[in-house]
Formats: C-alpha cells, sequence, structure tokens
C-alpha cells in the first residue's frame, strides 16, 4: 500500500500570517518527501480562510522545484469552476513543467458557499456534480486532440489542449467518490478513486469499499482501477497528547460544518467563531467520536487502524494534516508515522 499526504494551508483566525503558513506548508511538504510518500494532495478553495488554496497548481509547481521523490496531486480540482480548455491546458503545462509527477483529483467540491460565489445562482451540489460527469471525458479529448465540445455546461468548436501533457497518454485521473454512480463513471472513464469517510468510523471505510468493489464488479471487463482512502492521522506517544489531538481534530470538524451549513457571517475570509460552548454541542464531531472514528493514537494503535485499510484493499491510504493542530504537533505526529508507522508495511 502507497501512502500520501494530504495537505492546505489552514486557519480560523487572523493569528498566522499567510506567509507564516506557507512556510509551514512547505516544511511538512519536505519531511513528507524525505519520509518515503508517493505523492502530496492538495485541494482547491475559494474565498475560505479555512483551507487556503485558489489553484493547487501553484502550490504543486513550486513543491516540484524543491522535492525530489513525491508525485504531486490535486485533491481536489473542483470542476464547475474551470472551463475544460483552461483545466485541460493548465494541468498538461504543469505537468510538462512536474516532468510528468502530476496526479489530477477531480471533485464536484461541496460548499455552497463557494458555488454562491463562483457558479452563480443556478449552481448547486446536483448541476456540480453534472459537470464533473461532463469535464472529464472533454479534457481526456482535449488531450487527444481536435476535439469539439456540445455539451450542457460548455460549448466550444474543435480545439486541441496547447500543450499536451508530459506522460503519455495523460495525467492519471483520480475522482472524488462518495455514492455508487460517481465509482461507476470513475471506472467507465478509465480514472482512479478517492474517499474519504469524514468524521466517521471504519464502518464508512468498509461501506466505500464495498461501493467500489461493486462498481469493479458491475463493470468486470475494465481494468480495476486504484482507490485511496483519505483520513485524520495524529500519531502521538502519550495519552495527553492523544487527547489533545482529538480536542484538535473536533475543532476542525465543527468548523468544518459551520463551513458547510453555509449560515454564519464571514468577515475578511474567517468565519465567525465557534464558542466553546457551541462546539461542545455538536455530539458528532466530540473529542471521543474523534478518538474513535480517525485514526489518532500511539504508533501500534495506528499501525492496526491501518492494516484494517489495508486488508479491505485499498491502495493507498493518505494521511490528511490539516486539523485546526499547531505546527509543532503536525509535525510531530508526522515524523513519528514515518519513524513508527510506516516501516510496518514495508
Amino acid at each position: 500500500m502507497d501512502f500520501s499526504f494530504f495537505i492546505h494551508m489552514e486557519r480560523v483566525d487572523n493569528k498566522s500570517s499567510v506567509k507564516e503558513l506557507y512556510e509551514e506548508y512547505i516544511e511538512l511538504c519536505l519531511i513528507a518527501d524525505k519520509g518515503g510518500f508517493k505523492t502530496i494532495w492538495n485541494g482547491e478553495h475559494h474565498g475560505m480562510n479555512f483551507t487556503i488554496s485558489p489553484n493547487p497548481f501553484l502550490g504543486l509547481i513550486d513543491l516540484s522545484h524543491r522535492t525530489k521523490n513525491v508525485n504531486l496531486g490535486t485533491a481536489t480540482i473542483v470542476a464547475p469552476f474551470w472551463h475544460p480548455i483552461k483545466l485541460a491546458e493548465e494541468s498538461a503545462m504543469a505537468d510538462i513543467i512536474t516532468k510528468g509527477k502530476l496526479q489530477i483529483g477531480i471533485a464536484r467540491g461541496a460548499y455552497s458557499y463557494e458555488y454562491e460565489r463562483l457558479g452563480g445562482s443556478e449552481l448547486d451540489a446536483f448541476s456540480a456534480g453534472e459537470a464533473l460527469r461532463e469535464i472529464v471525458p472533454a479534457i481526456q479529448n482535449l488531450w487527444k486532440g481536435n476535439y469539439e465540445h456540445n455539451g450542457k455546461h460548455w460549448s466550444f468548436p474543435k480545439t486541441t489542449s496547447s500543450p499536451k501533457p508530459y506522460q503519455e497518454p495523460h495525467p492519471p485521473i483520480w475522482i472524488a467518490a462518495r455514492d455508487p454512480n460517481s465509482h461507476d463513471f470513475a471506472l467507465k472513464n478509465n480514472c482512479n478513486v478517492q474517499v474519504t469517510p469524514l468524521w466517521l468510523g471504519d464502518a464508512e471505510v468498509l461501506s466505500l469499499m464495498d461501493k467500489f468493489n461493486s462498481a469493479c464488479q458491475s463493470n468486470s471487463h475494465i481494468p480495476r482501477p486504484k482507490i485511496m482512502l483519505l483520513r485524520h492521522t495524529y500519531v502521538a506517544e502519550t495519552e495527553k497528547e492523544i487527547l489533545q489531538g482529538s480536542q484538535d481534530i473536533s475543532k476542525f470538524y465543527c468548523y468544518f460544518g459551520a463551513w458547510f451549513k453555509n449560515e454564519l457571517p464571514v468577515v475578511d475570509g474567517l468565519i465567525q467563531e465557534l464558542s466553546e460552548d457551541e462546539m461542545a454541542k455538536i455530539e458528532m464531531y466530540s473529542p471521543y467520536n474523534m478518538r474513535k472514528n480517525q485514526v489518532i493514537g500511539t504508533p501500534e494503535e495506528v499501525i492496526n487502524r491501518v492494516k484494517y485499510c489495508q486488508e479491505l484493499g485499498y491502495d493507498e491510504y493518505s494521511y490528511w494534516v490539516d486539523s485546526c493542530m499547531s505546527f509543532e504537533q503536525k509535525k510531530k505526529s508526522l515524523e513519528l508515522f514515518i519513524e513508527k508507522v510506516m516501516p510496518a508495511f514495508e
């Protein structure tokens, strides 16, 4: 099983500058590169200091000049915010600059806050899913060349991506999938699959794999693609550290839920601060549930949790570092994961 690293710049207040956050982001990525991770993933978000990444290609290209070993992936491009020609060309250029290290993850997006600002009044989760299913075959054909498109969301005359990608026939594409239709779409379009249980536990990890396996059985004539599991991960040495990590990831999900519901005011990219009492009332994100559901614990505990994922058939385990933790906590956990956990899978 491969290991990858999923990271954004993140903040819920303005105590740290973006410059400081970027320097910390780079340092963690360099640790992951030296530590043997196969890929570093970075997503796309807009207007949200909670996850700062307006164009993942920019950060990945910078990383390509600093790292030596890792692939560099978008997890994920938000399909409805791109024109197919622009996405085909920018990703091809990034593939050339990174010398064929690019991986392209694509999703429909999740936050109505972003839909309202970049997609106009008509864009919602359903139409965003339509855009995802339209843009993937479009960029694949643009890379082939001389492609004319007449779709619901985009139309354009015969066009060829300029440039074409470094990799042949193109960089691997990964589809963020939750429902069975998304898994089925990925297989039928020769794409790999990314899944995340978010705040849920091993039952969801199993359910997502069952959906993937069902799609593989329904498309048995298509070679099995890869499937990646994205999970919040925190490795610690003491119970005190584990408790603090559980509390921090609980806070992360409380803010995730606030952004997702899109009900609180946002000023300068920061959503209204949540009080300790407000967060304590959200049982599904409680520190107890995070300790139980996320991959949090001593190296031995984390090894056992990750081995369960391996036994289910996941090809890649992605260590999700966004967590409302301090940089020092993130760094120590990542180093422990490299030193104590990854060797158990060699």
